[in-house]
């Protein structure tokens, strides 16, 4: 993942959350970058600890948040099954996004 400002670039694999039913599907951000995007925004968390992002990911443009996941210590976001449907994207599949946090 590469910073500029506040938009990220993110390359990782999605995987599929364990023991949920519902196919809830997650990209993580790396710990290094995930410690970064605390220390900048983490004041403007919400609920959860979660921060509200903008997400680019091939053609499909969408607001959601990032959410803190404690066992890992970094930031997933969730994929909706929208969106992977729309860019024909499955579990384990490799994925580069643009990830905005928003700060207003």
């Amino acid at each position: 993942m590469t910073k500029a400002s506040n938009k990220f670039i993110v390359k990782s694999e999605i995987w599929l959350y364990p023991g949920m039913e519902g196919n809830w599907h997650f990209v993580s951000l790396s710990k290094k970058h995930s410690d970064d995007i605390k220390r900048r925004f983490g004041a403007n968390s919400r609920g959860w600890g979660s921060l509200p992002v903008f997400v680019t990911l091939g053609k499909t443009c969408w607001k959601t948040s990032i959410f803190p996941h404690k066992q890992e210590g970094v930031y997933i976001l969730p994929l909706k099954a929208m969106v992977r449907k729309k860019e024909g994207i499955y579990n384990n599949d490799k994925v580069n996004l643009i990830l905005e946090i928003k700060t207003n």
